[in-house]
């Protein structure tokens, strides 16, 4: 009888375990050569949060598609489940293992230390070089700045009430935070007469500021009620629910990361663009080069920033409107504009 219910409480724990991960096709073999395993470990929130979490994992089903790797992601739900996240995968022999986020920084250059046979890939973590960085580990990191900055002079273009906002999560984030300021230095290129708001969700716990929809919604609605004609939205859930918040009042809406024209639909009427951070193929290019024997460790990996096309709303911008754009976009590129944005919250 004793063996029966330890059975049974195996069971019941295996069973607790399985919503955590999401497998193609069971548990691989890790540890077999001919096996090329790649295990994503979010950030609080889900693998579908239509942005950050999701954008990564689009890269490492790439992978899977082009490479033949074998994938899961393990979705985090407390911070202080880091390490055993990681350790699940490590554990495993994983060959590459993903840790979205900056608040997975520290947990990850820990990882790396345990695991010195499994590369790591911290998304949206720098890594000081001025210290040293584990071999197997790189940073994957974007202009944020760059990004806010283009579609910040894009809002002070289209604004009529000379009023901007942006509705974002914690600027303790150094990413959220250029996001944010590069938004505010884009419209001061363009007009400095524009008033800029920007609101950062610093009130609440790291569980919380990216989960909040319904505050990212408020906020929105009242920065409409006082005249803002342009909206920013950035912060997983949080931004997502201030952008649909925007659009529903008939407002211009401006999406994070990845193109929101494609992942928020009840947006895509307002949806005047988003700021791209291009981390679907940063994640795969190093997934591959992971594979391929040239993984670029104990260093950052800068990817690729932009903003998203117009869609429904390209007959509203005007052509002076787009020649603008594309001519701060290669300032931005070329160097001849800076954002003048710090990298974190001085």
């Amino acid at each position: 009888m004793k063996k029966f219910y330890t059975v049974i409480v195996l069971m019941l724990v295996a069973a607790m375990l399985l919503p955590a991960c999401g497998a193609a096709g069971g548990a691989p073999d890790c540890k077999s050569a001919d096996v090329f395993c790649v295990g994503v470990v979010t950030d609080v929130g889900k693998i579908d949060d239509k942005s950050f979490n999701q954008s990564a994992w689009e890269g490492v089903k790439q992978a899977e598609k082009d490479l033949g790797a074998k994938v899961q992601y393990i979705e985090t739900t407390d911070a202080k489940d880091y390490d055993k996240n990681i350790a699940t995968f490590g554990d495993a022999n994983y060959d590459v293992i993903v840790t979205i986020g900056f608040a997975l920084g520290e947990a990850t250059v820990k990882a790396a230390g345990t695991y010195p046979n499994v590369k790591f890939i911290g998304v949206d973590q720098f890594q000081d070089t001025s210290k040293t960085v584990p071999a197997n580990l790189v940073g994957l990191v974007f202009p944020e700045d760059q990004a806010g900055f283009l579609v910040g002079a894009l809002a002070a273009q289209m604004t009529t009430s000379k009023k901007i906002g942006g509705v974002f999560g914690t600027d303790a984030v150094p990413p959220v935070w250029r996001y944010g300021e590069g938004y505010r230095a884009g419209a001061a290129y363009i007009d400095p007469a524009v008033e800029v708001t920007n609101v950062y969700h610093n009130d609440v716990g790291f569980d919380k500021t990216f989960l909040d929809p319904e505050w990212g919604a408020t906020t929105a609605n009242a920065m409409i009620d006082k005249g803002v004609d342009v909206i920013f939205g950035g912060g997983g859930k949080t931004g997502n629910g201030a952008v649909t918040a925007t659009a529903q009042k008939g407002v211009y809406a401006i999406g994070v990361d990845a193109d929101q024209y494609f992942t928020l639909p009840e947006a895509q009427k307002m949806l005047l663009s988003s700021a791209l951070k291009l981390i679907t193929p940063g994640v795969f290019d190093l997934v591959k080069l992971a594979k391929d024997g040239a993984f670029p460790g104990g260093t950052n990996f800068v990817g690729k920033g932009g903003y998203a096309p117009y869609h429904d709303l390209d007959s509203k911008v005007p052509a002076a409107v787009k020649a603008k754009m594309e001519e701060i976009a290669k300032g931005l590129l070329d160097g001849t504009i800076k954002t003048n944005v710090s990298p974190a919250k001085p």
